[in-house]
């Protein structure tokens, strides 16, 4: 190893543990705590790979530190050495550990994780207390898709348009229902993103929203008018698109979803930076 030490990550020593949740030791060892044995599910790889990510990202382990060895793991998770190895082969194809033989598996800076992995994305927003993470996604969402709002403007069809129309009449008719309402809405931006033409923007986007949208800080607490507001704000992205003004639909798009995130944001979690 390089002058830099490595911390080993402890387990407490108990017959009954078989799964991890992040803690402190009594002895300030950054560890992970062990808990009851739990059910063993038909996606034992997907489990481990799911719990392993989320112990990082929350800090149960912590950058440079390893992690137990692989016989430690598939005793604690009551699964085969086979499974772990796969498991931590996911975890580093995610960016999130470098496995070094004869050295362990260490965790990486987290400026090297792909935070576009869907589990690491999940996992970044369900521990993130400040929002912060969820306001820089709010962010880089609105720029591609405002981009695509003006890629559609100049190549949308008649067809594409009767399409976003008719999202934007259901929006009407659905201001009184929460559930229906905001089905339009996500329809309205996918058929926006798919009239782009742009597949990679698309695809990025559809990460960051669908992940968004498995928070419940996302969604927030809607102010009053709300919908009725987003229907003005969706109303004025179609009028831009319809006329072909790209300028306006980028503009207009980009200022709805940023606006739209920080009237639901909480006031009481300011941003920070790690």
């Amino acid at each position: 190893m390089s002058g830099t030490a490595q911390h080993v990550i402890r387990l407490r020593p108990t017959r009954r543990v078989l799964a991890y949740t992040p803690a402190m030791p009594s002895d300030g060892v950054p560890g992970l705590a062990l808990t009851e044995k739990r059910t063993p599910t038909p996606m034992l790889g997907v489990a481990v790979v799911e719990t392993l990510v989320d112990v990082i990202v929350s800090g149960g382990v912590a950058v440079g530190d390893l992690l137990p060895p692989e016989g430690t793991l598939s005793e604690h998770f009551g699964v085969s050495r086979t499974v772990i190895r796969e498991s931590v082969k996911r975890i580093e194809e995610k960016g999130l550990v470098t496995i070094a033989r004869g050295r362990g598996t260490s965790v990486r800076p987290r400026r090297e994780w792909n935070i576009l992995d869907p589990v690491v994305l999940a996992a970044l927003i369900r521990h993130d207390e400040s929002l912060s993470v969820l306001d820089e996604l709010s962010i880089v969402r609105a720029q591609l898709e405002a981009v695509m709002a003006a890629e559609a403007a100049s190549r949308r069809s008649d067809a594409e348009l009767r399409d976003l129309e008719a999202h934007l009449a259901r929006m009407r008719d659905s201001l009184a229902d929460e559930t229906a309402f905001r089905a339009a809405d996500v329809a309205f931006h996918e058929a926006v993103m798919a009239s782009s033409g742009n597949r990679l923007a698309e695809s990025i986007a559809h990460i960051l929203f669908e992940r968004a949208l498995e928070s419940t800080r996302y969604h927030g607490v809607d102010p009053a008018d709300n919908f009725r507001i987003t229907l003005a704000e969706h109303e004025a992205i179609f009028a831009a698109i319809a006329s072909g003004d790209a300028v306006a639909a980028q503009s207009t798009m980009n200022r709805h979803i940023v606006d739209a995130w920080q009237r639901r944001r909480s006031p009481t979690r300011p941003a920070t930076k790690d």
